[in-house]
């Protein structure tokens, strides 16, 4: 008998070559089946909500494991932890109904981009942010003027990897918005779901409007190309969080999603 079970995972992405599973290159996938088959050997691979690229972090990488025997949730995530290199966690670990898929049943996304600023990069923040070097700030009020125009449901394609199998460019974006931190701030996108190299792309693009490169006023010109020749540049991995991920209400998992349960349509209808 298989019994599920749905864990938070946080990772640092620096040393992985992204979430899944590569045959010669150290992914979280890969640790966290390793980590798993010590439970169980014949455990199957662990499913995740998200593929993030190398370099990428995650706070809320929800990921979905099968086991042959019950375990106390405290338990298993010691046990998964023990197992597993310091650069990634099991923060939390739970039952899940049979039935669900995170991916699939994903219904809204976080993503936080972290920008730093100043003459000098901060040590303690290598490789977790982009340090964009200026004598002057980037302008937050023409960088949150040209956000304004993603938010909405479009086509993407001027805003994603050449590379990127989705078969639809068209995704929702709830919210854009700048948060400040120490040093510099963030940019914090939620959307339904998001294509490849999305956020990245949309950062580079917002950081060249700071810059002054860029009229706040182009964004919407950009949408319309639908080419990624006129977008602007993919920032760095570094400065990407995966945040938060909502899952429908109705598998118990999550609190519900802040922009509800939208009925999936269309050719990329599993929302991932």
């Amino acid at each position: 008998m298989s019994h599920p079970y749905f864990l938070r995972v946080a990772y640092l992405g620096t040393a992985f070559h992204g979430w899944q599973i590569q045959t010669s290159a150290r992914s979280v996938q890969g640790e966290l089946a390793r980590a798993l088959r010590k439970l169980d050997p014949e455990a199957p691979l662990p499913q995740g909500t998200g593929r993030t690229d190398a370099g990428v972090h995650a706070r809320a990488q929800g990921v979905l494991v099968v086991l042959r025997r019950v375990w106390e949730p405290y338990r298993l995530l010691a046990a998964l932890n023990a197992h597993l290199p310091m650069d990634a966690r099991i923060m939390n670990a739970q039952p899940a109904p049979e039935g669900f898929w995170p991916r699939q049943h994903a219904v809204a996304k976080r993503y936080r981009y972290r920008i730093q600023e100043g003459p000098a990069d901060d040590p303690f923040e290598v490789d977790r942010c982009w340090h964009v070097h200026r004598a002057d700030p980037l302008d937050r009020t023409a960088m949150e003027a040209a956000a304004q125009a993603l938010v909405g449901t479009h086509d993407f394609s001027s805003f994603r990897h050449q590379e990127c199998a989705a078969r639809s460019p068209i995704r929702t974006i709830h919210q854009v918005r700048l948060e400040p931190e120490t040093g510099g701030f963030s940019l914090v996108f939620e959307g339904d779901r998001f294509l490849m190299h999305q956020v990245r792309i949309m950062t580079g693009t917002l950081v060249e409007v700071g810059k002054g490169r860029r009229p706040p006023e182009e964004l919407p010109r950009l949408l319309a190309a639908r080419q990624r020749s006129q977008a602007g540049i993919t920032a760095p991995p570094a400065g990407l969080w995966l945040d938060e991920v909502w899952y429908q209400a109705r598998w118990g998992l999550s609190a519900a999603s802040p922009w509800g349960e939208p009925v999936p349509t269309g050719p990329d209808s599993p929302l991932a």
